[in-house]
This record gives C-alpha cells, structure tokens and sequence, in this order.
C-alpha cells in the first residue's frame, strides 16, 4: 500500500514523517528523490520554488516495503493507494511560513492555497480514498497516530470536507 502524506507546505508532512519513522515505517521523502534522481528539470525564481518531472518521478519511485508513505506537497500526484492531506488553519500556517524566513509573497501564495483547499482538490479529483488532518494545534506524534488510525479503518472525520476553514477566511474581508 502506498500512501500519500501530502499538504500545502508547512502543514506537518515532514514531522509527521518523521515520527511515523520512528515506528518503523518507510517514508519516501519525494523532494529528496527527485534532487538524486536529478528529476528537477528547472527553478521558478519568482516563486523560489524548484521544477520537477513529476512524471519522471512517479516512474522513480521504488518501495521497499509493504506499506510505504510518500512524503511531499505533490505526493497525491504519484501512484498510491490513498492520500491522507494534512490541513493547517491559515492563521496558523502564516506563522509557521514566517518562522521559516519565507518572503511575504510566497508566504502569502501558500496560505491562499491552503484556505482554498488546492491540494484537497487536486487529490480528490484524481483518487478514490482522500482523508484529511487537521494538524493546527496537535504534534506530530499525535497526527501520526490519526494517520494510522486512518489506515486502521478509523475514518470518519477524516473525510474530504471535514476541514473547513471558511469562517477564518471570511473574516479577511
């Protein structure tokens, strides 16, 4: 089983990584892979972003173990079985970007993401079992275990929809 560990950046996909880790499972870290399998193919200067052949990657990806997690803010994108998105409230993700020392745009650019639910969006419309966490105000530790309890059967309040952060957003405006 492969299963997508995806989210805007600055969700949790790393920490919850590495704490699903620290129980013995194998998570795949895509950015890692596609910089080894020299699969960025460019650089987006105004976004700071890099290019990579997700196309290329998807074919890269070997696992080595019966259950696997792909970690990445594109990881819905490669063949799995499911994607777990984690969610972060956009107040939230603001100040976790910041602290990073990202520019004001790119920050900004990520908590829009994240308030329109682009990659929720992105992962439902191209797989069949989607869940979502929201990871605002647990660790890592306690979103790992949500994340097992998922794959445990423990699902409900995990759907698409279950996260919702509309009344934040309205009060921008």
């Amino acid at each position: 089983m492969h299963v997508a560990l995806t989210g805007t950046p600055g969700t949790g996909k790393s920490s919850v990584g590495v704490a699903l880790e620290r129980r013995g499972y194998v998570v795949i870290d895509l950015d890692e892979l596609a910089r080894r399998e020299g699969l960025i193919v460019g650089r987006d200067e105004a976004r700071q972003t890099d290019e990579i052949d997700v196309d290329a990657l998807r074919r890269a990806v070997r696992v080595p173990a019966k259950i696997a997690f792909l970690k990445g803010h594109y990881s819905h994108l490669m063949d799995v079985n499911l994607a777990i998105v984690l969610r972060c409230r956009p107040s939230v993700l603001r100040s976790r970007l910041e602290e990073r020392g990202w520019p004001e745009a790119k920050v900004r650019e990520n908590v829009e993401a994240e308030a329109i639910d682009v990659i929720l969006q992105e992962a439902t419309s191209r797989l069949p079992f989607v869940f979502e966490i929201d990871t605002s105000n647990t660790t890592a530790a306690q979103t790992a275990e949500r994340v097992l309890a998922i794959l445990q059967g423990k699902r409900e309040g995990h759907e698409p929809g279950s996260v919702d952060w509309s009344d934040e957003v309205l009060s921008w405006y």
